[in-house]
């Protein structure tokens, strides 16, 4: 394995004054006009990791594009060609470099898996479409369920099951909200992506009134606006669909054990459950009300009554996306079949019960169990290391290991240790330059 390590780091090079490139290892390299079936963005997510296995593991000639080396897409043994961009996501230049990938591969589809890089096809995506075809809902429809404050009420006028809650713009409008509300409550941002200062927005948890205007000062401080929403501690279902021309062509559902960060977080162990009939029945009419074509995950919390309440609508490629494709639902194809023009292939039931873990998130979410205890959703200390170290004996599937395509797993680990030492010697360097200034 070191020595495709070795190989997968020799290949950077510099194919013109602005490009560099990545070549695939199993792969030579590209020529100048080749042609791709898909080119994936976000390389290093997990969600674009499962789209190059899932499209190339089918005969498809995949590329993949990141802002850096190290992505795990990259190492696949299906990534045809993978391309690094000098620039940073949502700017003029990544845009730019986009632009000229798209006509030097002449890729046929653009599968996108953040919000970051959703802001961006948004913004651009009449010009765009003149070069590719995208395989992302079209407005309004998109618009609505990226904005968790719309989503919501269609759902209620619909008489879906949403949260309580209030708009907060401002500091000054936290006292109302505290007596409206009360504590523990969630603040929310309205939209998870902040376009204007390219930045990722995160639900935080508060519960004494100065967390609360901390996290209300924090979330608004560049304009943007917050829901502060009652805190529901039942269990968080995930229920995914492929919808397209008015009809359901796919559908999956599971429930998350663990999240990292532990509120709200993405699911680190979770279970595949048969597809819930009172909250699979909300989620088919929201997503046929909003017409949202594609694919879309649909996600529930449950009190302590068990009663469902709509959370958000995720209208792109999620991470849980591994795990429906290891249980029989293979939604990166149907996504690219559906983008490219092709008959859609409907998928009437999946594998119900398997494990699925994220290793390395469930370490983080261990760690910050012990760091957070007494908070509400945490497990105590003693009860979050004993289900850790249990979890180990439970038969299970993890992310990024497949044993057919095993680099990727590799070089996630090294990222994630790599991360993680770093990190701990910043903050010890930190702690001991205070000490001794």
């Amino acid at each position: 394995m070191s020595n495709s390590l070795g190989k997968w780091q020799a290949v950077n090079r510099q194919l013109s004054s602005k490009d560099v490139a990545v070549e695939g290892l199993s792969s030579r390299p590209a020529a100048h006009n080749a042609s791709y079936d898909a080119l994936v963005l976000d390389g290093g997510l997990r969600q674009s990791l499962m789209t190059v296995r899932s499209l190339g593991s089918r005969g498809l000639r995949v590329a993949a594009l990141e802002t850096f080396a190290s992505a795990p897409a990259f190492s696949s043994r299906w990534c045809q060609q993978a391309f690094v961009c000098p620039a940073d996501i949502g700017t003029k230049e990544y845009l730019t470099y986009l632009e000229q990938l798209l006509d030097r591969t002449g890729a046929r589809v653009l599968i996108t898996s953040s919000d970051a890089t959703i802001a961006l096809i948004r913004r651009h995506r009449e010009h765009l479409e003149q070069r590719v075809r995208i395989a992302l809902a079209r407005e309004p429809a998109l618009g609505i369920a990226i904005s968790k404050e719309h989503t919501l009420e269609i759902a209620e006028h619909l008489g879906i099951g949403v949260p309580r809650e209030v708009k907060v713009k401002a500091v000054g409008e936290v006292e109302a909200a505290l007596h409206e509300i009360g504590l523990p409550a969630v603040v929310k941002p309205v939209e998870s992506w902040d376009e204007q200062h390219n930045k990722s927005m995160k639900s935080e948890l508060v519960t004494t009134p100065d967390e609360a205007r901390r996290a209300v000062e924090k979330l608004t401080r560049f304009g943007g606006a917050t829901l502060f929403q009652q805190f529901l501690s039942g269990r968080r279902e995930s229920l995914s669909f492929f919808y397209a021309h008015g009809e359901i062509y796919a559908r999956f559902a599971f429930w998350g054990k663990r999240t990292e960060p532990p509120l709200g977080g993405s699911y680190v162990v979770r279970q595949g459950m048969a597809f819930p009939t009172d909250t699979g029945e909300q989620a088919e009419r929201l997503v046929r009300e909003i017409d949202l074509q594609g694919y879309c995950q649909v996600e529930f919390r449950r009190d302590d009554a068990g009663k469902p309440y709509l959370m958000e609508i995720n209208p792109r490629l999620n991470l849980g996306i591994e795990f429906a494709v290891r249980a029989g639902v293979d939604f990166p194809y149907l996504l690219y079949q559906w983008a490219n023009g092709d008959r859609i292939d409907h998928i009437e039931g999946y594998r119900v019960g398997g494990w699925m873990r994220f290793l390395a998130g469930d370490i983080m979410t261990t760690i910050e169990a012990v760091h957070q205890r007494g908070r509400p959703g945490v497990s105590p200390p003693a009860r979050a290391i004993l289900d850790f170290c249990t979890s180990f004996f439970i038969p299970m599937s993890y992310d990024y290991l497949d044993w057919r395509d095993p680099l990727p797993a590799f070089v996630a680990t090294t990222n994630f240790t790599r991360s993680w030492v770093g990190g701990a010697i910043k903050k010890r360097l930190s702690r001991l330059k205070k000490k001794f200034s």
